[in-house]
């Protein structure tokens, strides 16, 4: 599905990230670019896969993002996928959230989609081709308590994602953007949640469980495909029919 492709993918040393890392390599793509800032679990999640390159990167960094770009672009002259998955929480009711948090968020979960998507965008145009898939999230869509922060981020990539879809398409490139919106999924981070919060997620979700890596790996996977080459600005929700 993937044959010859050019991807990069971020937030990818585990969970989600990891998964959409694993099945781009694994349908054929030419090379996965695996950016994450956790050093060691990146190096050790993808020893030995030939098509995956694992770099520590900071999305915040604009110089490394460009020395980055500019490398891949020397070295195949495109990039076909680009997956920003890449983000944080740092939850509090508003008026306990500091200055701190609101800005750690914005500046990972938002301009840090933005600096990637940036550099990125203007090879896609130039060979006329790519697709944009950045993760939000349905506290994004619908708001969550206390994440005041994390739902600013996920509603803004969402509103760029549309400007995008038709900025990038404006002089007829096939460049399309598109958000992915998880519910609840099992993830590292929501793996150290008390099992009675974990039971209360469930609960929520009329399908009764909480998604998995791999379900929100088959929307990305659809949407950075050629059977997605129609679809563009849209936003997928992936959470088990928390939000209807």
């Amino acid at each position: 599905m993937f044959n010859d492709k050019i991807c990069v993918v971020t937030g990818a040393a585990q969970g989600i990230g990891r998964t959409i890392v694993d099945r781009f390599a694994a349908s054929g793509a030419t090379m996965v670019y695996a950016l994450d800032m956790n050093q060691e679990v990146l190096s050790k999640a993808f020893m030995g896969m030939n098509n995956v390159k694992p770099i520590v990167l900071n999305i915040c960094d604009r110089a490394a993002i460009d020395v980055l770009v500019s490398q891949i672009k020397a070295d195949f002259g495109r990039v076909d996928v680009l997956v920003n998955n890449a983000g944080i929480t740092r939850d509090a009711l508003i008026d306990k959230m500091s200055e701190h948090d609101w800005d750690m968020v914005v500046d990972v979960n938002l301009k840090g989609v933005f600096n990637l998507t940036q550099a990125i965008a203007p090879i896609m145009i130039e060979n006329n081709t790519g697709s944009i898939i950045t993760m939000s999230s349905v506290v994004g869509t619908d708001g969550n308590i206390g994440q005041t922060n994390y739902a600013a981020t996920k509603g803004g990539v969402i509103a760029m994602t549309k400007t995008w879809a038709k900025e990038f398409a404006r002089k007829g490139a096939q460049v399309r953007a598109n958000c992915v919106a998880p519910g609840f999924v099992e993830t590292p981070m929501t793996a150290e949640l008390p099992e009675k919060v974990l039971d209360m997620m469930k609960g929520k979700t009329p399908l009764g469980r909480m998604g998995t890596p791999d379900d929100i790996a088959n929307g990305v996977e659809f949407l950075a495909s050629d059977k997605a080459s129609f679809i563009t600005g849209q936003v997928l929700k992936i959470d088990g029919g928390l939000v209807l």
